[in-house]
């Protein structure tokens, strides 16, 4: 399972918070070179861009105080090939429906999220996902205080839901609930497949997302 024709793409994995070591191991051994991204500096020539899970109000206090969120936020805009995986997702929301007071997103995903939509640590799950622009085999996905897409505009691409009876709010229409979406050069998943040996979705970032 290594790089093929992805070996030399330069790969920044936001790395001021969250799960940075996994999705480091999971890009290396696809082939990609990979740079941390804690300052704006570390943005220059980079191919495409990972935002890893982990707590989206701390990534957004720490991405403004070191002066990483207006850089972003241009990058972002001008096409820099960006995935989020679960708070990742959240930074790429241009909405979020939950935030804690004064909470800000990167943006450029034309979604509303619902940060731990499906309820805390104790409710996490795993299941099996049908995702046939990604992979011709199910996708292992792991939920761990995931958000959920509440609302996608017109260009974004369902890729992936799940049953809306997941969800914690009861209140919630019945019917599915995004959880893999696509927008352009903008790729996001409410789980976490840099921890389940699942590289599918990492492969596709690689192969058709950076471009």
């Amino acid at each position: 399972m290594t790089g093929g024709h992805n070996t030399g793409r330069l790969v920044g994995v936001f790395a001021l918070q969250g799960d940075v070591a996994e999705h480091v191991r999971v890009l290396t051994a696809l082939g990609a070179r990979v740079r941390p991204l804690r300052s704006a500096a570390d943005l220059t020539g980079l191919d495409g861009l990972v935002i890893p899970g982990g707590e989206s109000s701390v990534m957004d206090k720490l991405s403004r105080l070191l002066g990483v969120a207006p850089a972003l936020r241009e990058a972002i805009a001008a096409g820099l090939p960006v995935y989020g995986t679960c708070a990742g997702m959240i930074m790429l929301a241009d909405s979020i429906a939950n935030p804690i007071a004064g909470q800000r997103s990167f943006g450029g995903l034309d979604i509303s999220v619902q940060r731990n939509a499906f309820g805390s640590q104790v409710e996490s799950f795993e299941t099996a996902l049908e995702v046939p622009e990604v992979s011709g085999d199910p996708v292992h996905a792991v939920f761990i205080r995931a958000p959920a897409v509440l609302r996608a505009g017109p260009d974004v691409r369902v890729l992936a839901s799940v049953p809306a009876s997941r969800l914690e709010n009861p209140d919630h229409p019945a019917g599915d609930v995004p959880v893999a979406v696509r927008q352009g050069r903008l790729l996001a998943t409410s789980f976490h497949p840099e921890v389940t040996g699942d590289w599918s979705f990492h492969r596709y970032f690689l192969e058709h997302v950076i471009r």
